[in-house]
């Protein structure tokens, strides 16, 4: 059963970067493809973006396309998701979230009713 645990949140100005990371255990990461998802308050959960288990492939979000950065370290057990140019709209509960790489397709990886693992989340504020 992997477990999942997100780090990095916080306070941040507009137009400033934060990094989140996401570390798992009781797995071999190179088995899973991994998610971030977000929840801003009064709406639906998001998709943020995706990385296939090799990490030469990902996908994003249109409203972070060019702004954040998904990557994977496997040997440590880790998925960052670097992110750029944050505005108010980017505030919000990110999650991490994990399914095996079977079947997956560049759609399903979009898809947060496709991960059955999730973290608790990281809170997310940009803010003046």
């Amino acid at each position: 059963q992997i477990q999942l645990v997100e780090s990095g949140g916080g306070l941040v100005q507009p137009g400033g970067s934060l990094r989140l990371s996401c570390t798992a255990s009781g797995v071999t990461l190179s088995n899973y493809v991994m998610g971030w998802f977000r929840r801003a308050p009064g709406k639906e959960r998001e998709f943020v973006a995706a990385i296939e288990r090799t990490g030469r492939s990902a996908s994003y979000g249109d409203s972070v396309q060019g702004r954040f950065t998904i990557s994977r370290d496997n040997a440590k057990k880790t998925v960052s998701l670097q992110m750029n140019s944050l505005t108010a709209e980017d505030t919000g509960v990110y999650y991490c979230a994990a399914q095996t790489y079977i079947r997956a397709t560049a759609q399903t990886m979009r898809l947060s009713n496709w991960y059955p693992s999730w973290g608790q989340g990281t809170q997310v504020t940009v803010s003046s």
